[in-house]
């Protein structure tokens, strides 16, 4: 046997090195601050209507694109089913809450919400949706209302908030109300530019100017029914104008009928929205690789209709959905990210630990 024994020398400079490479490493694993956060929420989008995206369509799942992946349990303060307004809200408020809570805590107290924090820091914010801008998920990131149905206050209380940018329906919530108040002069007042016709995307947008576009009554059309590439568009809108701004931005994009192919136990309506769901992912994902700034979180707030993907007629080579029920249910929910500290959304843990891990990467609580 032959054995081989370094020099003092040689050892003490082997050592050395082997120190200097692991400190490289240490650095190279530090998560770097991100500038800019685009939280993308797929209301009811459980792991069978994320894996719809593999299976139906031509496209490529922009989900595959990810390798940093967790799961959060969804359970609220009041229900261990929760709803999206307390789902929304732990996203937002970082806190647990009752069902139905839009910004207020158990004790019906406002608190401060993500994009109060960023706009403390000169963080510029949006929020999109699919649904109203009124409705529970989008209206957790700007209003604060006991009851999530409160549609009317929550629509008052958009104007003065700390958002810069807003895309949706809901434009009866602010324009044809059953207290007849005129909207319109509370957005001009602050700095709004109110659009209820189109997106206007070729439109270069002031920096120095607040702009929203309402482009239905109370909630955009179905995929099926020609929404088209709102979704994308409107994203890549915000995205354009919010960068604009030096100090960074907080993008919410919701898509929100995924919800609403659960609760009427629709496949198709589902698969769609998650398909369209998928395109704007892939949007904000080619956006956060060309800056490198930019962390892009996926979830849900919760799951709906029990969906899964189940063999059609015990045929193994053809899939169809099936539901358990027309709510909600209490499944885990899958969290994808990427970008600068993306490996800080590993592993499982409540869902109200997103806020905090994004504030805690941005120091926006500071």
């Amino acid at each position: 046997m032959i054995s081989c024994k370094l020099s003092p020398i040689l050892l003490s400079a082997f050592v050395l090195i082997s120190a200097c490479k692991s400190k490289e490493a240490t650095k190279e694993e530090t998560p770097k601050k991100p500038k800019n956060v685009i939280l993308l929420i797929g209301d009811g989008m459980g792991v069978s209507q994320v894996s719809s995206s593999f299976y139906f369509g031509n496209e490529t799942s922009s989900f595959e694109r990810f390798k940093q992946i967790g799961f959060i349990k969804t359970s609220s303060q009041s229900d261990l089913i929760t709803d999206s307004a307390a789902g929304a809200t732990a996203f937002s408020a970082g806190i647990k809450t009752y069902n139905g809570a839009i910004g207020m805590d158990q004790d019906t107290l406002a608190v401060p919400l993500i994009t109060d924090k960023a706009s403390e820091n000169k963080v510029a914010t949006g929020v999109i949706s699919t649904s109203s801008v009124t409705h529970a998920t989008p209206a957790s990131f700007f209003a604060h209302v006991k009851r999530r149905s409160m549609e009317e206050a929550i629509a008052a209380q958009l104007p003065e908030s700390p958002i810069d940018f807003f895309a949706g329906a809901g434009k009866d919530f602010f324009f044809n109300r059953k207290d007849s108040v005129d909207l319109s002069i509370a957005f001009t007042k602050n700095g709004f530019v109110v659009d209820t016709v189109a997106l206007n995307t070729s439109q270069s947008l002031d920096v120095n100017k607040k702009y929203g576009f309402l482009l239905a009554p109370k909630s955009m059309p179905k995929m099926s029914e020609g929404r088209g590439d709102f979704l994308s568009e409107a994203t890549r809108l915000g995205v354009n104008y919010l960068s604009k701004n030096k100090a960074g931005f907080f993008l919410m994009v919701e898509g929100s009928q995924i919800d609403w192919g659960g609760h009427a136990n629709d496949s198709n309506y589902i698969v769609e929205e998650v398909k369209d769901f998928s395109k704007v992912i892939g949007e904000a994902l080619d956006y956060a690789e060309k800056e490198g700034n930019t962390l892009v979180v996926v979830t849900a707030d919760h799951e709906t209709g029990g969906f899964t993907l189940a063999s059609e007629n015990g045929d193994y080579n053809k899939i169809k959905g099936s539901f358990s029920t027309g709510g909600h249910s209490a499944t885990l929910i899958p969290v994808f990210a990427y970008g600068p500290g993306a490996e800080s959304f590993q592993g499982i843990y409540e869902n109200n630990a997103i806020y905090h891990k994004i504030i805690d990467l941005t120091q926006w609580g500071k």
